[in-house]
Parts: structure tokens; C-alpha cells; sequence
């Protein structure tokens, strides 16, 4: 029988070479620690061009694997961007094998989506009423979360726009998810009020003056966004202080707890940042970030489920549900959000609880949050100084507090490239208060305290190197 052209040549040897491929990449996520970040070398986009033929199994092994984004390395904490999980393998292949379409119809998926909407509501202590589902991250989640406040707000925004006088706020510093959603749902960016902070939150003074002084020019207040742990410093709105302020107003309260929100899980006194939280209308959060699994997989959870479906649902004839077989079950998560072809997020975040369970999410979020505060400590011992008090899991420091300020800038530049390049440690940068900042983000299940240690000896070594070199 002739072998059909998307088919595998030899089952056999593709299933001798995938179990190569499996025992490779047990051991690259086993020993991460030995897989820092590299540099791509010149040639890859040559590489990986259609049409160069030969072993793909081996190809992706030597022309591939090495090249990740560094953030499976203990010592990864530039961005907020989890470390990845073992149970990832488990769930990659069995969506492979499956091919699921979670936009719809009457399938194990659905049931799993449900689940983990369902436990994840109960985390964030929303009511049985509340409604989700899972998109690619934050940023796709905040369009979802805002789309369905626009409608609560204009009833008739779907049949013609809705739009006019729209107004949103939040904090200085606000994530810029929050600002490209405003501007897809047609709102404009001029529309986002952002609010001065004080002492690292959204100052709620000034936010109630500013909707005061909209609503006296003939606008109209349609949300606030908090957020559960800011990109820059880890700080935490005054999501009770918001919830009372929304209640009195009649305003929309969305949270963006793209990772800080998973606090919801960790030990006191990190726990008590997200008090509050239940008491939102909708929330944006990441399980790719601070609850690990691997890319991509956010959540856009609503407290009201009937103005989550108001906002999105559709079926035209080619979507008709019934009442058995496969074009049944409910709910059909393309009802609730953008996407109608959609994968199989849920199976990630159900293999990670189920493999692990959330006791030990808890620990690890918690000991994240300890580390952070360690590295503080770290800083101050070795004569660096903080930019700012550690909230959470984010340290913000500069190596040579001695220096004017552009020299400093200058410098902590210069130390995170450095260390990037040589395969040590991955910060990131930011400003605060007019100097450039080192920035460690801990998302990291695999981090250590010596591996915090051996970093803060890095960061002194090499600014040691370097500082003859800032003019």
C-alpha cells in the first residue's frame, strides 16, 4: 500500500527517533542548569529555512533546542516569564496527539477548560456566577476583560460602537496591555486616564478626582484597572480601596494580575496583596508566568457570567448547537472570547495541579517571594542599594549607588548585557527615578538561594570590571 505524503515513511523509525527526542529533552529540562541562554550564531535563519531537507528529529535536537529563551535557567529572572514544567512534556503530547479544538462542540476539553476556570475562580475567591476562559496571556485577556465592561456599560456597543466618551484609569505605570486594549476596542489611548501613584499604588484621591472632573465634561467612566503586582516593582494597588471606590460609583473594576495575583496562594504576609481581589469584576492573569506551565496560557476570568457571554457570543448557522452528538455540550468557549480555533491550554495547567498539586505552587510561589527579599538583603550587604522596597518577588537595584546618576545608568546597562553574554545570570533593565535599574523578576520554581548568591558576587564582580571603563 503506497504511503500517504503527510504520513511518516516508517512509524517504526519515527517512534525509535522520538524516543531520542524524549530522552533529550528529559535530560535538558532535568540538568537546566547546565542550558543557560546563548547567543544564536549567524547562521540559524539559514538553517531554518523551508526547503533545507534532512533528519528533523535530529535537526530540531542540535539546530533548536539550544536555542531558548533562557527562562528554563535557574538564574533567569530578566522578565516575568515562568520556568516550565515536566508536566509540560506530558500534556505537550497528549495535545499533539489529539488535535483538539477548544472553541467548541461536545468534547473532554470543554470539561477540562471548566475545571480550571472553575478552580482557579475559587482561588481568586469569585462567586459560582463567574466565567472565564483561556487565551494566550494578559494582554489578550485585559481586551477581553474591557470588551465585556464597554458592553455592560453600552448595551448597544456590538450593533454601533458604543465608544463615545469612554473613559478608563489606572495607576502610572500601568502595564501596556492595558493601553493597546483601549486602543483595539476603539477607545483611544487619550481615553486612559493614568492616575499619579503614591508610595508605589494607584493614589485614590487623585483617582476619584479624575472621575469627578470626566463626568463634569460629559464623559462617561467605564473602568479601573488595578494591578496585583506592577511590572516594574512588584507593588500592589489597594484593591479594597478600588472595589469600595467602584461600588459607590458604578464603575467596571478589572484587575491585572498577570502574575502578582497568584499571591492568592502564598503564605503570609504575601497572601494579604491581593485582599480584594474577589471583590473585582474581572481579572487578567498568566499560568505561563507565576504558576510556570509553559507558553502560551492566560486567563480572562468574569465575575458576571451573563455579561461575559453578552459580550462575545455569536452562532451563526455554521455553529448551530443540538442537543446530542458532537455539536452539543455547553458551554462553547468561543462565546466568551475572540478566538474560535483554539488549542488545549486546559491540559497544561490540569497535568501541572495534578502532578504536583497546589501545595507545592503554593511553596514555590511563596519561596519566590523570600527569595526576592533575600537578594534585598544581598544588596545592602554588598554595598549596592535598593531603587526600591521588595513587595513581592521583585528586587530592583543599582551595583554602584556612589556614581552620578547617568554613570550609574551607564553601568547597570553594562552589567546585565555582560552577564547575559557570558552565560551567568539574566536581569533585566529599568528606570526609577531617573537611573537605570537592575531588575530581577523571580518566577523561577528552579531558583535557589545560592544561585541568588552567586549572582549578587557576579554583579559586584563585574561592575568592579567595568566601572573603569564609565566615563
Amino acid at each position: 500500500m503506497a504511503t500517504q505524503p503527510l504520513e511518516p515513511k516508517d512509524w517504526e523509525d519515527l517512534r525509535r527517533d522520538l524516543h531520542g527526542l524524549l530522552d533529550r529533552c528529559v535530560d535538558q529540562m532535568r540538568d537546566a542548569e547546565d542550558h543557560p541562554w546563548q547567543t544564536p550564531p549567524p547562521d540559524l535563519a539559514d538553517r531554518y529555512a523551508i526547503g533545507s531537507g534532512g533528519d528533523v528529529v535530529a535537526r530540531v535536537m542540535d539546530q533548536v533546542l539550544p536555542y531558548h529563551g533562557g527562562n528554563t535557567h535557574p538564574k533567569f529572572w530578566g522578565w516575568v516569564q515562568g520556568s516550565g514544567l515536566a508536566s509540560d512534556l506530558v500534556a505537550g503530547i497528549a495535545a499533539a496527539v489529539m488535535n483538539t479544538n477548544g472553541g467548541g462542540r461536545h468534547h473532554g476539553i470543554n470539561e477540562m477548560e471548566r475545571a480550571v476556570i472553575d478552580w482557579t475562580r475559587r482561588k481568586m475567591g469569585f462567586d459560582d456566577g463567574a466565567s472565564g476562559v483561556l487565551v494566550a496571556g494578559t494582554s489578550q485577556a485585559t481586551v477581553i476583560a474591557l470588551q465585556t465592561a464597554r458592553v455592560r456599560c453600552c448595551p448597544d456597543a456590538r450593533t454601533d460602537g458604543g465608544n463615545t466618551g469612554l473613559t478608563v484609569y489606572a495607576a502610572e505605570g500601568v502595564h501596556n496591555a492595558t493601553r493597546k486594549a483601549v486602543e483595539l476596542l476603539g477607545l483611544g489611548h487619550e481615553q486612559l486616564r493614568l492616575v499619579r501613584a503614591k508610595n508605589g499604588t494607584i493614589d485614590l484621591h487623585a483617582l476619584q478626582q479624575a472621575i469627578v472632573a470626566d463626568r463634569a465634561s460629559g464623559l462617561t467612566p467605564m473602568a479601573i484597572v488595578g494591578t496585583a503586582g506592577s511590572v516594574d516593582l512588584g507593588g500592589y494597588d489597594d484593591l479594597n480601596g478600588l472595589a469600595d471606590l467602584t461600588a459607590a460609583e458604578g464603575i467596571w473594576l478589572h484587575v491585572d494580575g498577570a502574575f502578582g495575583a497568584w499571591t492568592r496562594l502564598a503564605d503570609s504576609p504575601w497572601r494579604g496583596l491581593t485582599d480584594g481581589i474577589e471583590r473585582a469584576d474581572s481579572i487578567a492573569l498568566d499560568f505561563h508566568k507565576w504558576m510556570y506551565v509553559g507558553y502560551d496560557c492566560g486567563l480572562a476570568l468574569i465575575a458576571d457570567q451573563a455579561a461575559h457571554r453578552a459580550a462575545f457570543a455569536a452562532r451563526p448557522s455554521y455553529l448551530k448547537g443540538a442537543a446530542e452528538g458532537l455539536a452539543g455540550g455547553e458551554p462553547w468557549f468561543c462565546d466568551y472570547g475572540i478566538d474560535l480555533s483554539r488549542g488545549n491550554r486546559a491540559l497544561k495547567v490540569w497535568c501541572a495541579l495534578e502532578m504536583f498539586g497546589e501545595e507545592a505552587f503554593a511553596a514555590a510561589i511563596t519561596l519566590n517571594c523570600k527569595q526576592a527579599a533575600f537578594m534585598a538583603d544581598q544588596v545592602q550587604a554588598r554595598g549596592m542599594a535598593l531603587a526600591a522596597p521588595v513587595v513581592s518577588n521583585i528586587c530592583v537595584f543599582t551595583a554602584a549607588p556612589d556614581l552620578p546618576a547617568d554613570q550609574q545608568s551607564a553601568l547597570n546597562a553594562q552589567i546585565a548585557t555582560h552577564l547575559q553574554l557570558h552565560h551567568a545570570t539574566v536581569f533585566s533593565t529599568t528606570d526609577v527615578n531617573g537611573i537605570t535599574c537592575l531588575r530581577a523578576a523571580i518566577t523561577n520554581h528552579r531558583t535557589r538561594d545560592h544561585h541568588v548568591e552567586q549572582a549578587m558576587q557576579a554583579v559586584v564582580d563585574t561592575a568592579g570590571m567595568l566601572r573603569g571603563v564609565i566615563g
